[in-house]
């Protein structure tokens, strides 16, 4: 097939394609090449094996450059999401019930949407062996599944990347009748903002003794934060959430008014000690 032209348009726009812990610097060069054919340029790496820059990776992308030259690292995977509002995360495995689940011509879709409405969005995709953990998956929004042979799903990296990213061009290329995502003037919280509240939830939670015992503490938060991630939260209402849990910090049934006043019986008890 034909090469590059550089007298065209580059495309350099759409959702962020995250890959965690990748193996190999071939794989994420060819992600790299994919990405370019359809348009997308934004590749972020999470904690990859042989560290970043990567000449194996250079020279596989196959001119890709502008893909790879942009390339962002981070320690984290809830770093590399942070200042995304909607993300899907791909997955062979089966995980009823776990997050909605999409083809890859509505996934497309919905983050053409999306993208329109001004949100971040990304697409997640897991190690070359073994893909990613419930943990990782419960950060996303929803799940997309390629429909694939059953007795031979496997996908390598390279190609799931390619088969999103084309979805993706041609999700631009038709009229998608998707509900607009601003309809009510309010955007996705970003991943960060909702990060915030599984750490002040989880905190209050704790703090009360309610993972117990401590043994099922990690299989509950991963429970808990797949309750709250199964929702599109905006902004505000983030915002009204955490004010909530900030309230009931502050204050209890037993002392609804925190001591703030001088109506609370405890400083008016303090008071007539003092003789005022």
């Amino acid at each position: 097939m034909a090469g590059t032209n550089s007298e065209r348009q580059l495309l350099t726009e759409g959702p962020v394609i995250i890959l965690v812990e990748p193996q190999m610097g071939e794989n994420i060069g060819m992600v790299a090449r994919a990405m370019a054919n359809f348009g997308l340029a934004e590749l972020r790496l999470v904690n990859p094996r042989d560290g970043w820059p990567n000449e194996k990776a250079q020279a596989a992308a196959s001119k890709a450059d502008h893909v790879i030259e942009g390339t962002k690292v981070y320690d984290t995977l809830e770093q590399a999401l942070a200042d995304l509002n909607f993300v899907y995360a791909t997955t062979a495995r089966e995980r009823d019930g776990f997050k909605p689940v999409r083809s890859p011509v509505v996934a497309a879709e919905t983050l053409r949407a999306r993208f329109r409405a001004g949100e971040g969005t990304g697409i997640l995709f897991g190690r070359e062996r073994w893909g990613l953990t419930n943990e990782e998956v419960a950060l996303a929004d929803e799940i997309v599944t390629f429909p694939v042979n059953p007795a031979f799903a496997s996908l390598n990296i390279a190609q799931a990347v390619l088969l999103m990213s084309y979805e993706w061009m041609k999700s631009g290329m038709e009229d998608v009748g998707a509900v607009p995502f601003q309809a009510m003037g309010q955007t996705q919280s970003t991943k960060d903002q909702l990060f915030g509240l599984f750490d002040q939830l989880e905190d209050a939670l704790d703090a009360r003794g309610y993972f117990h015992p401590a043994g099922k503490k990690p299989k509950m938060i991963d429970n808990l934060r797949a309750v709250l991630s199964r929702r599109a939260f905006s902004a505000q209402e983030i915002s009204v959430l955490r004010g909530v849990i900030s309230s009931l910090d502050r204050f209890s049934r037993k002392n609804p008014r925190g001591g703030r006043f001088p109506a609370d019986a405890k400083e008016r008890q303090n008071d007539d000690s003092t003789g005022e």
